[in-house]
């Protein structure tokens, strides 16, 4: 049986997989008429650069393509002989084992003297043109400038950054990139089935991952599978040429968090240890698949990894449970699970503390720099409940709420100076039930109160104070104004002390003259005018 990337390497425009922004570009050219007399061809890998070179050299000598059309016939004799590799003017030369000065002269500059011999057209595709000398670069470049009407020069490159400036001015230059998963199922599909192979989609999407975005390796594995089980693939064959693939179980793990089964996810992590699933390896994949759904949520997708149309759909299902903090929090936690693997004298352990936490801590303590105030130990003396009523069940109104604000704010500071500010230039507005409604006139500090993990804080700190839980909601109201009398203070007098924020006495001290920007900003930030 022939090797699967060379029997099926594409022959025109529209076998090749992907990078419809060059065929697109490159049919119209060639349609029109309008040919580059040089093409700079690069990106990574077995991404088709190669090949496209080669179908731009048949198109454009084809003895049957008809006008106004891009594609060549792939039957004419000029058509058959570059396919076989066998046509005189299509000249390809690997600049990786012919680097310097002396082979450009010979394989280069002597032929472009020559009239093409039977195409219209002689071609040079100079693959791995990075690896040229700068003196074969020069040579090369002498030639670029004033070439032949009948030549065309097609450069091909992993590594564009090592090729001259002077050569990438006179070439037109196309980027190739790696293919997506599903484009790359769809050939592999396309082969099994010209070739009588049953094999499950499942599988397909497993080699199109692990190629990683380049084809050819995709059908080299696709081959090696072949040649294991012949006509008829099972997982069992396949698992011995790629590893097994642990997607489903991420997700199964993604679901146990969500559910807060701690139980469930430990269990999962232990089962994998036992099956000899790579842990550190697994993380990786687990950390990619979060940075997938975080990519997706924030409509930046297209920056992530594809993993098939079969994973792509349960993907999609726990995204719609998690939210964008949830999901910062578990990719940072993982990622120091990663780095900790290593060093563990339990494999699992790292993972199951990581579990443990995600999983038994309340969402708001999850935090990264943003410390949370500890809940009272038991035995404690109980917080004095609000004066006047006694029972920290009955509902309280925004009077109470305001009696004793200073009370929150010196918890607050306690903890973080700067939302301590925030909070003092804030307004308890109005309370439902236990939801306090809290006015701020800037967005600024709006969001930053509305952070899930400042406002767990926040929460945490009032549930002390009042002896009993709040929740608090955060609006903004520009026209507000702040009553320094009222304990508050509106911005005006703070100043940083020491790496805090804290109010002072400005005296007799003369007032901003600059309009409402600088007072703005006075208030915005914590500030005062110093002569």
């Amino acid at each position: 049986m022939a090797t699967l990337y060379r029997k099926y390497r594409p022959q025109n425009f529209a076998e090749v997989v992907g990078q419809n922004h060059i065929k697109v570009t490159l049919e119209n050219e060639i349609q029109s008429g309008r040919i580059a007399h040089a093409y700079l061809f690069c990106g990574p890998r077995a991404v088709g650069k190669t090949t496209v070179a080669r179908v731009v050299a048949k198109a454009v000598n084809c003895l049957k393509r008809k006008e106004g059309e891009g594609e060549p016939c792939n039957k004419c004799e000029i058509c058959e002989e570059i396919t076989a590799g066998r046509s005189l003017d299509i000249m390809e030369i690997d600049a990786a084992s012919h680097t310097g000065v002396d082979n450009v002269r010979e394989n280069i500059i002597i032929s472009v003297r020559t009239a093409p011999s039977r195409c219209k057209y002689k071609i040079f595709i100079i693959d791995e043109v990075h690896m040229l000398s700068i003196s074969a670069f020069n040579a090369l470049l002498k030639i670029m400038e004033e070439p032949p009407a009948n030549v065309i020069f097609i450069l091909c490159t992993t590594e564009i950054h090592k090729v001259p400036t002077t050569i990438i001015s006179r070439c037109q230059r196309f980027d190739f990139r790696r293919i997506g998963v599903n484009d790359v199922v769809k050939k592999l599909n396309y082969i099994v089935s010209k070739e009588g192979i049953k094999i499950d989609k499942k599988i397909l999407e497993s080699i199109a991952r692990k190629s990683e975005g380049y084809m050819r390796d995709a059908e080299g594995l696709l081959g090696q599978i072949v040649s294991i089980g012949g006509r008829e693939i099972t997982q069992e064959e396949a698992d011995l040429v790629i590893p097994r693939s642990d997607l489903d179980e991420i997700i199964n793990l993604i679901g146990y968090l969500i559910k807060k089964d701690a139980a469930g996810a430990v269990r999962l992590a232990n089962k994998l240890v036992d099956e000899g699933v790579n842990l550190t390896a697994f993380t990786s994949d687990l950390i990619e698949v979060l940075r997938k759904i975080m990519l997706d949520k924030i409509s930046a997708g297209n920056l992530a990894l594809e993993f098939g149309e079969t994973l792509e759909i349960k993907i999609n299902e726990v995204s719609r449970e998690l939210t964008l903090e949830q999901l910062t929090a578990f990719i940072e936690r993982f990622i120091k699970v990663r780095n900790e693997l290593k060093d563990s004298f339990i494999a699992q352990l790292p993972m199951e503390l990581a579990i443990t936490e995600l999983c038994l801590v309340k969402e708001a303590t999850i935090v990264r720099n943003v410390p949370v105030a500890p809940k009272p130990l038991a035995g404690a003396s109980p917080v004095r409940p609000i004066s006047g009523t006694g029972d920290a069940s009955a509902e309280m109104s925004l009077e109470e709420i305001k009696s004793r604000w200073h009370e929150v704010l010196a918890r607050v500071k306690k903890y973080n100076h700067s939302l301590s500010f925030i909070l003092r230039v804030c307004q308890p507005r109005d309370i439902a039930g236990r939801e306090l409604c809290l006015a701020f006139r800037y967005k600024f500090h709006k969001d930053r109160v509305s952070n899930i993990q400042v406002k767990g804080l926040v929460e945490n700190i009032l549930t002390e104070v009042y002896s009993q839980p709040l929740s608090i909601k955060a609006i903004i109201d520009e026209t507000l104004e702040i009553n320094p009398a009222n304990g508050q203070g509106n911005g005006e007098g703070i100043e940083i002390e020491n790496g805090s924020l804290e109010p002072k006495d400005n005296g007799n001290e003369s007032k901003p003259e600059n309009g409402n920007m600088i007072n703005d900003l006075l208030k915005t930030f914590g500030g005062r005018i110093v002569k």
